[in-house]
């Protein structure tokens, strides 16, 4: 039996969970979301993700710090999802072990 895969979005704006959770869900995805790394943590331990949606600017730990947490435990895509547009935070994102790069 196939499954949907999963993936987690680590985003402190509801909206944007909400409307990522819609669409990914209704093009075929498990959607999982949390408001920060703490949270993700939580689901971390209990699922498997074939991908990872990450912010940058959180409370808490930032997402650069996430990343590097996600890159110790497993080797799947993580994608940042950001409104920092600065090349230094690029290349510092895609240097820690993200797949790709995108601004809001």
């Amino acid at each position: 039996m196939e499954r949907n895969p999963k993936i987690l979005v680590v985003d402190d704006d509801p909206r944007l969970r909400d409307l990522l959770r819609r669409y990914l869900g209704e093009n075929g995805f498990q959607v999982f979301v949390s408001e920060n790394g703490a949270a993700m943590s939580r689901l971390w331990v209990r699922e498997h993700f074939d991908a990872l949606i990450l912010d940058l600017m959180m409370p808490g730990e930032d997402g650069f710090a996430t990343c590097q947490r996600v890159r110790a435990l497993a080797d799947c895509p993580i994608l940042f999802l950001t409104a920092k547009t600065e090349e230094a935070d690029v290349i510092q994102g895609l240097g820690l072990g993200g797949d790709d790069y995108l601004t809001k």
